[in-house]
């Protein structure tokens, strides 16, 4: 595995995780962050509707969507981006390397390096706002 910049969190094992699960790690950041598989993929958001500041990992999560349990902003698990009112930018996304060993989440935006794959902007990797 190629060495990645930037703060991370190893998460553990969460190979048992399947598609649709979500899984709320609230001990990272101001919001913690929720961890959803997604057609065999993990991804990370921060847990915190951009619209009405309550915990994403509390509402409900289909294909790569994760809707908010209070007005129903949708975000696209994949990016952070919004589909919509009544949210008006998309949340943080976070880059997930899972391996042998477990996953790992890097939490530092990868944007001031070379790479520019958008991680860790609000709105992952499209500014929607």
């Amino acid at each position: 595995m190629a060495e990645e910049s930037g703060e991370s969190l190893d998460l553990g094992d969460l190979s048992e995780m399947a598609d649709g699960e979500m899984k709320c790690f609230e001990d990272v950041g101001d919001y913690g962050i929720v961890v959803c598989r997604s057609a065999g993929q993990l991804y990370a958001l921060e847990d915190n509707c951009s619209h009405a500041d309550t915990p994403l990992s509390e509402g409900r999560f289909r294909g790569a969507k994760i809707t908010c349990p209070l007005h129903g902003a949708q975000f696209d698990v994949r990016d952070g981006t919004h589909s919509g009112p009544p949210a008006w930018e998309g949340v943080a996304c976070y880059k997930v390397v899972e391996s042998d060993d477990g996953a790992v989440v890097y939490l530092s935006s990868n944007n001031d390096d070379d790479k520019g794959d958008g991680f860790g902007e609000v709105g992952g990797m499209f500014r929607t706002r």
